[in-house]
């Protein structure tokens, strides 16, 4: 495994695979990788005959300072699982690379429409700061495909739609949540959890399963799903912060075309926020499926 720290040598030996005849696909992360990680890179080698993984804790994309400077760094641990996983190459810059004249004199990338509804709404600017810095990684490796996790689904839809919009050639593939066995979404902020909490935490999928199995069953008072949802959180000892239900193609509000929608959930527990999201068909289903899955969904 090859690590790289400098834009100019990996594009060389990028530059190399490509005349080898090569593809490559790009896995970008923040480090402290879980399952979850390694799942997206298991999935690249099915799409790639080289699998580059970048490591970059983005300051663009960080509203609150300290926030920055908690996020966890493991980056010795975090090569040797890639080692054990046959990455061919690792791109670890610093942020003197990524932005050599810093962030405030930094050209960005905004996706209007996306980036400032939803959670950009609590966190302002920071779907800038993403989409600012996966472009930039997307110019530096050049990938064939470029894989993502739907855990975090707005920031997906948001590279998604950017990549179109720039007529970029890059396929992005989206691969489903990696779960814990009791359905609590893989997370490095999972970390951040007590014993007690850790036990807790899976209350926010259970209630997302209930959101589903009720405006599948017919209920379309959003607003008052929303507020049963959030009572039941708390119920558990979480936070409540952000709870939507959406049409999972674009974002906007739910309407009688919308054919999926998609339940975004965010909750504070303890040092944690947690994020989980569900997309819901919302096409006819037998009422005996439906039956089974509300007995069995509503959160303990």
């Amino acid at each position: 495994m090859q690590t790289f720290a400098e834009i100019a040598t990996l594009r060389e030996q990028i530059k190399q695979y490509k005349r080898d005849g090569r593809s490559i696909a790009f896995v970008p992360t923040m480090g402290n990788l879980h399952e979850g990680h390694l799942t997206l890179m298991r999935k690249a080698r099915e799409h790639a005959d080289v699998v580059i993984v970048s490591i970059f804790v983005n300051p663009m994309q960080f509203d609150r300072s300290d926030d920055l400077s908690n996020y966890p760094r493991t980056l010795e641990d975090d090569l040797n699982k890639l080692g054990n996983e046959g990455i061919e190459l690792v791109f670890t810059p610093d942020p003197e690379v990524i932005y050599p004249n810093g962030i405030e004199k930094q050209s960005f990338i905004d996706v209007p429409g996306l980036s400032n509804i939803l959670e950009g709404v609590s966190r302002p600017g920071h779907f800038r700061g993403v989409a600012t810095v996966v472009t930039k990684l997307f110019n530096i490796v050049n990938p064939d495909v470029a894989l993502f996790g739907e855990k975090d689904f707005q920031q997906l839809t948001i590279i998604q739609k950017m990549t179109t919009d720039l007529a970029m050639d890059i396929k992005v593939i989206s691969v489903p949540t990696v779960r814990e066995v009791d359905g609590l979404a893989m997370s490095s902020r999972n970390n951040l959890l007590t014993m007690d909490e850790r036990q807790r935490a899976p209350v926010l999928a259970r209630t997302m399963r209930w959101i589903s199995s009720a405006i599948r069953g017919g209920r379309d008072d959003y607003a008052s799903v929303i507020e049963d949802a959030n009572d039941q959180l708390r119920a558990a000892g979480l936070q409540p912060d952000e709870i939507f239900i959406r049409d999972s193609q674009n974002l906007a509000s739910v309407t009688t075309e919308t054919t999926q929608a998609v339940i975004l959930m965010s909750a504070f527990l303890g040092q944690a926020r947690l994020i989980d999201n569900q997309v819901v068909d919302l096409t006819v289903e037998t009422k005996e499926e439906l039956i089974s899955e509300q007995s069995s969904e509503i959160p303990e």
